[in-house]
Order: C-alpha cells, then sequence, then structure tokens
C-alpha cells in the first residue's frame, strides 16, 4: 500500500486545528492518526511524527466494512455504476439498482415485509420507522406518541434515535426538555442462554410487563436492538426477552420495530439477530453493513398494513424525502455486497470469528482490571471495571498492530468477516496486551 504523497504533519495539523471529529472537543482535540491506505483487513496508519504502521481494523470501521477494503467486487460495481450515473433524485423516478436492491432486501428480510423505505443513514432509518409509526396510529385515529423500549440500547444520534436511547447512558440529559420521553424498561438479564423460570428472568418479565400495562394505550410502538444492544454497552440478552417485548405489543395494539443496523447481515451469526424468535417485526432498520462500509445508505423496511396504514393518513404518505434517498450508486455496492455475503456462506464465517475470538480473548479473564469478556458472532467485548483510557490503550494495540476505538468501560472488536484465524489471534492479543499494559 503507497503512501500518501501529501505532507502528513500538514495534513495532521490542518486536522487538529479545523476538523471536529465525533464526540470530540474543539478545545482540546484529539491526535488522530493519518489513514494513508486500506487494503484487505490492514490500515496503513501514520502519526504525526512520521511513524507509519500497517495495523489490522479490529473495528470494521464503525462495524460496516464487513469484508475488509478493496474487494474486488465491491470496487468492479462502484466503476459500473459510475459509468452510467452516480446520482438522481428519487422524488418522481426510479432506476434499476434501487429496485434491484429492494429486492434482494425484500427476498432476505423477515417473513411479511414487504415494503423498503431506502435513507441515508442508520440514524434516519430510525426517524424513518418511529415517524412511520407514529402516522399508522394517527391515520386510524388514535393518539398514540409515545414508543416501549429497554434501558442500555441506543438508535442514533439525530433527536428521535436520541429519544430512545438509555436515558443514562445517552445523551438525554444534555437535551432535556426537548427530547420527547418515552416508556425504558429495566435492562434485561445478561447471558443469550438465561432461561424464562430463571428469576432474575422472572422478576424482569413481571415489571416489564406492569411497567408496559401502564403506558399502553400511549405506546404506538415498541422498539429494541435484537438480542445485542450495540453503542449502548455490548449488552447481550436473551431471546425470550424477544417474545416478551412482541407479545406485549400484540396484546396492546402496538408495532414492533426491530433495529438491525449493527446486529443485522450475520454481525451475531444469523442474518438477523432477531431470527432467534419465531415472530418477525412489523418494522427492520437496516444500515452499516448494507454496503460493505463503501457508502451511507440504510433501508427501513415495513408491511403491507403499516405501508397501507400509513398512506390512508389524511397527509397520504410517508412524510420523509431525504435528498440522496435511493442513491445508485450506495444502491448498486449494496447488490453486490449482499450477493457477496450469500455466495461466501457469511454465517459458517462468522462462527469461525466467534471461535477465534472466544478463545483469544479468553487470557483478559485474569486480568484484575477486567469485569466480564463476552462474544457474539463476530463480536469479543472485554469489559473493565473502571472507564477506559480511550487514547492510551489504542496506542498500545497500535503497538501491538491492531486498531481498536473503545469507549467507556469496553475495549471491544467487531471485525471484518474476512480476518483469518492467525490475523484474528494477532488482534485478540493486541487487546488483551493494550488492557495488561494500560490498566494492569
Amino acid at each position: 500500500m503507497a503512501a500518501m504523497s501529501d505532507d502528513h504533519a500538514a495534513l495532521l495539523a490542518f486536522d487538529r486545528d479545523h476538523v471536529w471529529h465525533p464526540y470530540s472537543s474543539a478545545l482540546t482535540p484529539s491526535d488522530p492518526w493519518l489513514v494513508e491506505s486500506a487494503q484487505g483487513v490492514r490500515l496503513r496508519l501514520r502519526d504525526r511524527d512520521g511513524t507509519a504502521r500497517e495495523v489490522i481494523d479490529a473495528m470494521s470501521s464503525w462495524w460496516c466494512a464487513v469484508h475488509g477494503y478493496r474487494v474486488p467486487e465491491l470496487d468492479a460495481a462502484a466503476r459500473d455504476q459510475l459509468d452510467r450515473m452516480s446520482h438522481v433524485m428519487f422524488g418522481g423516478l426510479t432506476h434499476e439498482p434501487a429496485v434491484a436492491l429492494a429486492r434482494r432486501l425484500l427476498a432476505q428480510a423477515p417473513a411479511g415485509l414487504e415494503h423498503v423505505f431506502l435513507a441515508d443513514s442508520g440514524s434516519v432509518s430510525v426517524e424513518v420507522a418511529m415517524k412511520a409509526a407514529l402516522q399508522f396510529h394517527l391515520a386510524a385515529g388514535r393518539h398514540r406518541t409515545r414508543f416501549f423500549t429497554i434501558r442500555g440500547g441506543y438508535h442514533g444520534d439525530t433527536f428521535s434515535p436520541m429519544s430512545v436511547t438509555d436515558p443514562v447512558g445517552g445523551m438525554h440529559a444534555l437535551f432535556r426538555g426537548v427530547l420527547p420521553e418515552h416508556v425504558f424498561a429495566p435492562r434485561p438479564p445478561a447471558g443469550l442462554d438465561v432461561p424464562p423460570d430463571d428469576p432474575a428472568m422472572v422478576a424482569w418479565e413481571r415489571a416489564t410487563t406492569d411497567l408496559y400495562a401502564a403506558h399502553a394505550a400511549e405506546v404506538a410502538a415498541v422498539i429494541v436492538e435484537p438480542v445485542l444492544q450495540g453503542a449502548g454497552g455490548m449488552h447481550v440478552y436473551a431471546p425470550h426477552v424477544l417474545d416478551v417485548l412482541h407479545r406485549l405489543a400484540r396484546e396492546h395494539g402496538a408495532l414492533v420495530i426491530h433495529d438491525e443496523i449493527a446486529t443485522g447481515f450475520h454481525r451475531t451469526g444469523p442474518r438477523w439477530a432477531g431470527d432467534r424468535v419465531d415472530t418477525p417485526p412489523d418494522i427492520l432498520c437496516v444500515g452499516k453493513a448494507l454496503t460493505g462500509g463503501y457508502l451511507t445508505l440504510a433501508a427501513m423496511l415495513c408491511t403491507r398494513e403499516v405501508a397501507e396504514g400509513v398512506s390512508r393518513g389524511a397527509a397520504g404518505g410517508l412524510m420523509h424525502g431525504p435528498t440522496f434517498m435511493g442513491n445508485p450508486l450506495a444502491c448498486a455496492v449494496a447488490s453486490a455486497n449482499l450477493d457477496l455475503l450469500a455466495a461466501r456462506d457469511t454465517e459458517a464465517e462468522v462462527r469461525r470469528v466467534e471461535t477465534g475470538l472466544r478463545d483469544g480473548l479468553a487470557g483478559a479473564r485474569d486480568l484484575a482490571t477486567v469485569a466480564d469478556v463476552r462474544t457474539l458472532g463476530a463480536v469479543g467485548v472485554v469489559q473493565l471495571r473502571e472507564p477506559v483510557r480511550v487514547a492510551e490503550v489504542a496506542a498500545a494495540a497500535i503497538a501491538r498492530g491492531a486498531w481498536v476505538r473503545p469507549f467507556r468501560d469496553l475495549v471491544y472488536t467487531m471485525p471484518p468477516y474476512v480476518t483469518s484465524d492467525e490475523d484474528l489471534g494477532t488482534l485478540t492479543a493486541a487487546l488483551v496486551g493494550a488492557v495488561a499494559d494500560v490498566h494492569g
């Protein structure tokens, strides 16, 4: 991978003075590494002193680059589409890449989903899903304006998704008085295999049922990340929790929204994390891995009942229309990505990655500062007993050959599915070693 020709020090200096990074302060800007190139599962990084390193990307670029970088099939799809058109508005027009992608999505979607709304990003797809749920009830003369969810979730950083993100660990306190107040059940007991008759699960189900009953007439939809809560803390919970939430929604006439932006396309093993239960959602949100990390694109899928119910309202349709909705370039790459996922037996590939993560991270349990180590599909988590010293852990991991981006008390990895067993060994050793170096 060839280095960039521009002066890396000048680029980093301008970045520090003028470029605002996610969740960062303009008063005390961080010192990011400069990415010069990427190929396979590796990034070529350079720091302010000119030091260059090649490291394994343990993050799949925030969980989307599931095949790694410079993927021949995805490169070819992008080049072919560029020869035709890169963008055209979707209002009043359509095109083959959007139709082809919708066909693929519906063919792979949970049963009963028949309509696709193409959005710009995961957060926007959640906005659209919540808006659709509200319009569905309003069109039927029901004034239901609240959503029911569980604590510990994360659904995006725009306003509606923030309102159903964890009220303690999210950004509710900062925007109190502006965000709508929804209904949060307790966080479920931790663990994929917690049985329904476990005392903690019984207590959770009772408390959640009582809470729902108190607000049933107000609730438009239940919204939840199935089985794995992502940026809210990488919490894993049992499928029985989904069964309970689905039952409550059905009994009280509410819709069910599955947010599979982080968990979809096999990240937890099955194509959809919600496949672990028999009842499909009314609305599904997908994003992140949809284009294999090439371009921003997401989608909201829903049942015919929801689509027709929304359309019977006074507005006459779903009131949302992003400028880049259905972008042809993104749709073409997304279709190629879904074809590649199908061709590679991705579920088996993720099982292999899960084994590598489980075995490689096991040694972290011996560290006194580690509270828990858990894996689910292509997700590995080391949870500390204290907040992560993010910059120090990231630097220590880079020195050992891996790029990680910890948060809160978590040092975690969601690597590309194509990461080899050897690279998984390097990656997990880097994470465990970085935690040992920095936190002891």
